[in-house]
């Protein structure tokens, strides 16, 4: 297995636990990491042991504590906007990923990392976790999704309301807003993740994927168009050997067994 400059990998029971591990800088985004990010999904992408995607970050103060300033801040327009691309491109990716991506957040989520615990598909998070944008505090906006990510999460008033101020929330007022599918104590946070992810597992992984792209590809077109490519997706799983066993054993009133064919 590879080993990454900024990122831990521990594969268990199907579930690809991804650890950011910087937490001298409380594991801020530098341009390494983000490479490494890049090259850790391609890879979990193509290994099909991994059904499930845990993020979380080293240490108990910090998810992701923001981007590397050190690193921007004599950036150019052009490298700003290039920065801006790259880590646009990975973040779109583990957004795409033909698998669930859960984020883990045990503290900080802060400008990059909001966007990274944005782009997962599920948020759980520790008592402990502090959501924020507060790009606008060093004279820029969020560039790596957060104006887009946030407003379809949260809705426009709220939204316009974190960047504007660039205020933090804690994990309550997060999950109140909708920024959060749960919060747990700090010493529950990787237990009840892990058994979130086993949940996930036990369903047929050919209909989690699918259902997966229907909420991605209908968020960015009409209803009209989505509920027509969701009709498309319903009747290839009928051509799945999981529709047969998971139908089968709903009538047998047994407890289906799914190959993912």
């Amino acid at each position: 297995m590879r080993e990454y400059e900024n990122l831990l990998l521990k594969i268990e029971e199907g579930i690809g636990f991804v650890t950011i591990n910087r937490p001298k800088s409380l594991n801020a985004l530098n341009a390494a990491t983000v490479r490494d990010l890049d090259c850790i999904f391609d890879a979990l992408a193509q290994n099909n042991e991994v059904k499930v995607v845990v993020i979380t970050g080293s240490g108990e103060k910090s998810f992701v504590a923001g981007a590397d300033i050190t690193e921007m801040q004599s950036m150019s327009a052009i490298e700003g906007r290039n920065w801006a691309k790259m880590a646009q491109a990975v973040f779109n990716k583990i957004e795409n990923l033909p698998k669930p991506v859960i984020a883990a957040v045990n503290g900080f989520a802060l400008g990059g990392g909001c966007e990274l615990a944005m782009a997962c598909d599920i948020r759980i998070l520790s008592e402990k976790a502090k959501f924020g944008q507060p790009e606008v505090s060093l004279g820029i906006p969020p560039g790596f999704g957060g104006t887009q990510r946030l407003a379809r999460l949260v809705g426009k008033g709220r939204a316009k309301e974190l960047l504007f101020t660039g205020d933090m929330v804690d994990a309550a007022e997060a999950y109140r807003i909708g920024l959060a599918n749960k919060v747990v104590s700090a010493e529950e946070l990787i237990n009840v993740t892990t058994m979130m992810a086993q949940k996930i597992i036990s369903r047929a992984p050919i209909a989690v994927q699918v259902c997966k792209a229907a909420v991605n590809e209908g968020l960015d077109v009409d209803l009209k168009s989505g509920v027509a490519y969701e009709a498309e997706v319903f009747g290839l799983c009928f051509a799945t050997d999981d529709q047969k066993e998971g139908m089968t054993a709903f009538i047998e009133k047994r407890k289906p067994s799914f190959t993912g064919k």
